[in-house]
């Protein structure tokens, strides 16, 4: 007691301090836990909000990078266009979704020669597209997307039906 009246301060000013602390340390955990939870409810998106359905796509090269974090899987391939590689990005499923299907990290090990049908980002400029069904050189064939999300009923996943459109290649070739 005697350091708080040095500084001017009586025993109930020194609980009223410390309430107050607690207060605004309690009061910033909670903003950080809804900052933190905004951003991976923001993180996650309906396929209409960032692919085209009206422009499917065919990919055809190796798996350079695989990532297996939520929401979204997400397999790099590298395909060769006019001589020269491109990098894409293509989105599947949750892990989870996937494991569920018999897909791991080991069925689309770096290395593997793939063809995605899928469906381009609406801005084209970028390589980034959301895979439906991944194909194999043996033939296997796995669906990867995610259902339920706004994707066209394409016939890719066994449970929707639906006709699958044309499929175009990347710059038109």
């Amino acid at each position: 007691m005697s350091r708080l009246r040095a500084f001017g301060a009586s025993a109930g000013q020194a609980g009223t301090s410390t309430m107050t602390k607690r207060n605004t340390f309690i009061a910033l955990m909670v903003a950080a836990g809804l900052i933190v939870a905004g951003r991976t409810v923001m993180a996650h998106h309906a396929f209409g909000a960032e692919f085209d359905p009206n422009a499917p796509i065919r990919l055809q090269g190796k798996v350079v990078r695989l990532e297996w974090v939520n929401p979204h899987t997400w397999i790099h391939i590298e395909v060769v266009k006019d001589g020269k590689p491109e990098v894409w990005m293509v989105e599947g499923g949750t892990p989870n979704t996937l494991l569920r299907r018999g897909i791991d990290r080991k069925t689309v090990a770096i290395g593997t020669e793939v063809i995605v049908d899928g469906y381009q980002t609406k801005d084209h400029s970028l390589k980034r597209a959301n895979g439906r069904d991944v194909t194999f050189t043996d033939g296997r064939k796995l669906f990867m997307g995610s259902s339920g999300t706004g994707a066209p009923k394409d016939g890719s996943d066994p449970v929707e039906g639906g006709a699958k459109p044309p499929i175009k290649k990347p710059g038109g070739w």
